[in-house]
């Protein structure tokens, strides 16, 4: 079997920083090592000013966008603020949540299918919608209308999914998570992205039922299955070299666990199970070592530094005591994306670039 079935993980993956204008019709275009990358997942946050975190995909529509850090349901723009381009984005609003004269931005960018989708009805208790899908990456995209009851939704990745991110659309809830590391019965608990709360159990969610190769299961809550309303669910398997969903276990020192993920990262999303924020470290902020600026994806604050990751050509490591990092014997998981993986699919080591 080969090592990885993605040498270049930019086609699926990118980040790119860009500065406001000030001015409607800011067109950001992607690094020229990026290609023709038209993003279908675009997650958007403010570096230098404190606002919020925002999401648009290509399901939903580019006129619909979602905040990362807060509970408020979906807010929809007529025209709209984002328009999603074979070579990145345009902005075309002056908000300083995206164009700010002179402020500081990260785009981070997921590819999927370019919008099309497969629909699918609902059946007895099974909600309908619809999922774009890019099996090679991993990823899929599910836009679908709750039934309030336990039923089975079709992710079309053909692998069992290891992290997944659901959130409702049309009502204030929670932004739920399922990790496959997070317990040893991870299909009983949950974390929430815009909360520092530890993970905790309960059955309504995924109704105690571990994702299969083909469905995840969801239950009772509105937060999952509200009846009646639209939800998204962005969905996740690991692909060898390209992403990895793992978790590590904390030293309290500054020589903290390394953490093989069999790639070069370019984005880590980390949190752990107990109290505390999460974070996102990449690349792109830092683009040597020591990657020491970060973000947390549950408030609004701008980019904060002083805690520490190493990035190698096959893992990260830990160079912070800060108990939202690394503190002794407390457990923490992560999303990881790479920049490059440590071998290519010939089996050849693919030098650091």
């Amino acid at each position: 079997m080969a090592y990885t079935t993605i040498d270049d993980p930019s086609a699926h993956f990118h980040i790119q920083l860009y500065t406001g204008s000030g001015s409607s019709g800011n067109s950001i275009t992607n690094d020229a090592n990026a290609g023709d990358f038209k993003p279908d997942w675009l997650w958007i946050k403010p570096r230098s000013i404190t606002d919020n975190h925002v999401v648009f995909d290509s399901s939903r529509g580019q006129d619909r966008q979602l905040k990362p850090n807060g509970t408020d349901a979906e807010d929809t723009h007529s025209p709209a603020r984002i328009t999603f381009e074979t070579d990145g984005f345009d902005i075309d609003t002056t908000d300083q949540n995206y164009n700010q004269s002179s402020a500081t931005y990260i785009a981070w960018q997921w590819k999927v299918d370019g919008g099309t989708r497969t629909t699918f009805t609902e059946s007895s208790n099974n909600p309908g919608g619809g999922r774009q899908v890019n099996t090679t990456a991993g990823f899929s995209i599910i836009d679908y209308t709750g039934t309030g009851a336990a039923g089975t939704i079709a992710h079309g990745l053909g692998a069992v999914p290891q992290w997944m991110l659901i959130k409702g659309r049309e009502h204030v809830g929670g932004w739920i998570n399922y990790h496959h590391k997070v317990a040893s019965d991870p299909e009983t608990d949950i974390l929430e992205l815009q909360s520092t709360a530890a993970t905790y159990d309960n059955s309504t969610y995924w109704n105690d039922t571990a994702p299969t190769s083909t469905n995840f299961t969801v239950n009772t809550s509105n937060d999952v299955n509200k009846d009646g309303d639209g939800l998204i669910g962005y969905i996740f398997t690991e692909i060898k070299g390209y992403s990895k969903f793992g978790k590590y276990t904390g030293t309290g020192t500054n020589d903290g666990p390394f953490i093989y993920t069999g790639f070069k990262p370019a984005f880590v999303l980390k949190k752990g199970t107990g109290s505390g924020d999460w974070h996102i470290t990449d690349n792109k902020q830092n683009s040597s070592n020591p990657h020491d600026n970060a973000l947390r994806p549950n408030v609004n604050n701008g980019t904060e530094t002083g805690n520490t990751l190493d990035f190698y050509s096959n893992g990260f490591k830990i160079r912070t005591t800060g108990g939202s990092w690394n503190s002794s014997g407390n457990v923490y998981v992560y999303m990881a994306f790479a920049e490059h993986p440590f071998v290519s699919s010939k089996g050849v080591p693919v030098t650091a670039r």
